[in-house]
C-alpha cells in the first residue's frame, strides 16, 4: 500500500502527538498543523514538520495541503472540555464545527482524498444502554457532541459526493501517556479524570474532585470505558490503511476497550499503584455528564483487525503517573 504523506492536525496536543508518533514509527511522511493554543512544540517529534495554522483559517489551509502534497487528514484539532461547552457553546461550536467547515473546504480545493476525523462517544449523549454499538441513537447532551455530531454529518453529505471517503472514530475516555515517555497529556486547565488524579498523586494539586455520587451506578459516580492513548493512536493508523485501501467506503467506529470502571474504582487503582492514597473531595455533579458510557468495540476490531496491547488499568495509570512524575521533576 502506497503511503501518501498525511496532515495532522492538533498534532502538537495530546492525543494528537501520539498519532504523530505512531505514524512516524510506522514509517508514514507526517505533517502537523497546529496554532499551539493547547499543544506543545516539544510534543511534535524530531524530523516531523510542524506548521504553526490556525485550521479554521481555510485559504491556509489549502496551501499546506496543496504545498506538501497531502493525500490524507488526521484531523484532531478542536476543543474537548464538556463543561467548557456548555458555558461557552458558541466557542465549542466555532472551534470544533465551523474550522471543521473550513478544513474540508480546503481538503477539497487541494484534492485531498482521505479524512480521518477525531469524535467522541459525546455523540450519543446519555444513551438508554450500554454497551454503546455505533446504531446506538444519537442525542448529544452538551454542545461538546453536537459540535462533534454537525462535523460527522457533514463529512457524511460531502463524502456521498464522491469528494473524498471519510472515517469518524468516536472515542470512549481516552488516558494514559507514551509508554517510552515520549509524550503524554498537558493541556491548560486539565479535567480528565486520571490526568487530574496524577497532578494530585504527585502534589500539584491538593485533591481530586469527584463530581457526583448520585448516579444511577453500582457506586454512584459515572462509568466511564478508559482506553489507553498509544491503543487509540494504532487504531488512527489502522483506520487511514483502510481508508486508502477502500477509497470508495467511509465508516464509523468506536474506540473503546468495552468495559466499564466507575470513578471510584479508577481512584482506587490510582492509590494502589502509587502506593500512597489521593485526597478526594466528593461534589455534586458536573454539568453535561452522563451517567455510564462503555463502547462496544465489536466493528473496531473486525473491520481493522485492531488489537490493544495496554488495556490493562494498571498499565494505563502506571503510564499517565510515570508522565506526571516526569512533568513534575
Amino acid at each position: 500500500m502506497s503511503k501518501p504523506p498525511v496532515l495532522v492536525t492538533g498534532g502538537a496536543g495530546y492525543i494528537g502527538s501520539h498519532a504523530v508518533l505512531a505514524l512516524h514509527d510506522a514509517g508514514w511522511r507526517v505533517v502537523v498543523a497546529d496554532n499551539l493554543s493547547n499543544g506543545r512544540r516539544e510534543a511534535v517529534p524530531d524530523g516531523v514538520e510542524l506548521v504553526e495554522v490556525d485550521v479554521g483559517d481555510g485559504a491556509a489551509m489549502a496551501r499546506v495541503l496543496a504545498e506538501r502534497n497531502i493525500g490524507a487528514i488526521m484531523h484532531f484539532a478542536g476543543s474537548i472540555v464538556v463543561p467548557e461547552s456548555v458555558s461557552d457553546p458558541h466557542f465549542y461550536y466555532r472551534n470544533n464545527t465551523v474550522a471543521s467547515h473550513a478544513l474540508v473546504g480546503a481538503a477539497m480545493t487541494a484534492g485531498v482524498r482521505h479524512i480521518l476525523f477525531s469524535s467522541t462517544a459525546a455523540t450519543y449523549g446519555a444513551p438508554d444502554t450500554v454497551p454503546i454499538d455505533e446504531d446506538t441513537p444519537t442525542r448529544p447532551i452538551n454542545p461538546y457532541g453536537w459540535s462533534k455530531l454537525m462535523t460527522e454529518q457533514m463529512l457524511r453529505d460531502i463524502a456521498a459526493t464522491g469528494a473524498f471517503n471519510y472515517g469518524a472514530l468516536r472515542y470512549f475516555n481516552v488516558a494514559g501517556a507514551d509508554p517510552q515517555g515520549r509524550s503524554g497529556q498537558v493541556g491548560k486547565g486539565a479535567t480528565h479524570l486520571l490526568k487530574v488524579a496524577c497532578e494530585a498523586a504527585v502534589g500539584k494539586r491538593p485533591h481530586v474532585n469527584v463530581f457526583g455520587t448520585d448516579y444511577p451506578t453500582p457506586d454512584g459516580t459515572c462509568i466511564r470505558d478508559y482506553i489507553h492513548v498509544s491503543d487509540l493512536a494504532s487504531a488512527h493508523v489502522l483506520a487511514l490503511e483502510s481508508l486508502i485501501a477502500s477509497p470508495s467506503e467511509s465508516f464509523t467506529l468506536n474506540c473503546g476497550y468495552g468495559r466499564g470502571t466507575s470513578v471510584l474504582e479508577m481512584l482506587d487503582a490510582l492509590d494502589r499503584v502509587n502506593g500512597a492514597p489521593v485526597p478526594r473531595v466528593m461534589g455534586p455533579r458536573r454539568a453535561g455528564d452522563p451517567p455510564q458510557l462503555v463502547a462496544s468495540n465489536r466493528r473496531l476490531v473486525e473491520r481493522l483487525g485492531w488489537a490493544p496491547r495496554f488495556a490493562d488499568t494498571d498499565t494505563i495509570i502506571q503510564s499517565a503517573l510515570d508522565w506526571e512524575r516526569r512533568l513534575y521533576a
